[in-house]
C-alpha cells in the first residue's frame, strides 16, 4: 500500500479550499444569468423595440370623401389663372392642353424668357450653332442671312441683356397638330453697332433701351421633343 507524501496532500488541500472561496465568491451557474454587454446589439434591441411601439401609419391613403358641391380639381386651373375664361387666348391654351396633356403655361412662358434671351445675345455674337436650336428653319434662314451682311460690311454688334421686364401670352391655337402660342416680351438691352473701325454707327453702348417683341413659338404636340422653336419675329410699334 502505497502513501502520499506531505508535499502531495498539502497541495491537495489547497486546491480544495481555492475551489471553496471562488464558489463562495462567484456564486453557482444557474442557466439564468444574464449575457456579456453588447453595445451594439443594445442599440439594435431599442430600435427594434422602439419601432414596435411606434403607432403604425397607414401606407395607402384612402380617398377622401368629397363635400357636396365640391368641384373635382381643373386642368384648365392653371390657364384660367393667367388668360380669363372665355377669350380666345384662353380658348387656345385649353386647345394645346387637351392635345398634350403636360403643358402648362407657366412653365411655358419661363423657358421661353430664357430662350429670348438666348436668342437675342446669339444673334449679337453671331452663334449660329445655337440660333439653329432655337428657330424654325424659316427664321434661322433670316437670322443667319442678317449674320452674314453684318459680317461682309466687318460690323460688330456690342450688346449686354439687362431683362425681361414683361412676358404676357397674347395668342394661342393649335394648327393640326403643331401648338402654336404668340408671346408680347418687353426687355430691356444696352445695344450698339460697331463698324470695322470701331465706331458706332447705331445703337448707345452707354444707354439702357426698351425693346418690345411679339414673337411667336411652335412645337408639334405629336412629337416626343419637348422643345418649342422661334417661328416668327416681329417688332412692335
Amino acid at each position: 500500500m502505497e502513501f502520499f507524501d506531505f508535499g502531495t496532500i498539502f497541495f491537495l488541500v489547497a486546491a480544495v479550499v481555492i475551489f471553496i472561496q471562488l464558489r463562495n465568491v462567484l456564486g453557482r451557474r444557474t442557466g439564468n444569468e444574464r449575457p456579456p454587454f453588447d453595445p451594439y446589439t443594445a442599440a439594435r434591441t431599442r430600435e427594434k423595440d422602439a419601432a414596435a411601439n411606434k403607432p403604425q401609419e397607414n401606407v395607402v391613403s384612402l380617398p377622401r370623401k368629397k363635400a357636396t358641391g365640391e368641384a373635382e380639381p381643373s386642368a384648365y386651373t392653371p390657364i384660367d389663372a393667367i388668360a380669363k375664361p372665355g377669350t380666345d387666348v384662353n380658348k387656345g391654351l385649353r386647345a394645346i392642353k387637351d392635345a398634350d396633356p403636360t403643358f402648362d403655361p407657366k412653365t411655358f412662358v419661363d423657358g421661353a424668357k430664357m430662350a429670348y434671351e438666348m436668342i437675342v445675345m446669339a444673334y449679337a455674337d453671331g452663334d449660329r450653332r445655337t440660333l439653329k436650336n432655337l428657330l424654325s428653319k424659316e427664321v434661322y434662314d433670316g437670322f443667319v442671312a442678317a449674320i452674314s451682311d453684318r459680317e461682309g460690311r466687318s460690323e460688330k454688334i456690342q450688346s449686354s441683356f439687362v431683362g425681361i421686364d414683361k412676358a404676357e401670352i397674347v395668342g394661342a391655337e393649335m394648327k393640326g397638330g403643331e401648338a402654336h402660342i404668340t408671346l408680347r416680351i418687353v426687355s430691356e438691352l444696352i445695344s450698339a453697332t460697331r463698324d470695322g473701325a470701331g465706331q458706332v454707327i447705331d445703337g448707345d453702348p452707354e444707354t439702357v433701351a426698351e425693346v418690345k417683341d411679339v414673337w411667336t413659338f411652335a412645337r408639334d404636340t405629336r412629337s416626343r421633343d419637348p422643345n418649342w422653336k422661334l417661328v416668327a419675329t416681329e417688332e412692335e410699334d
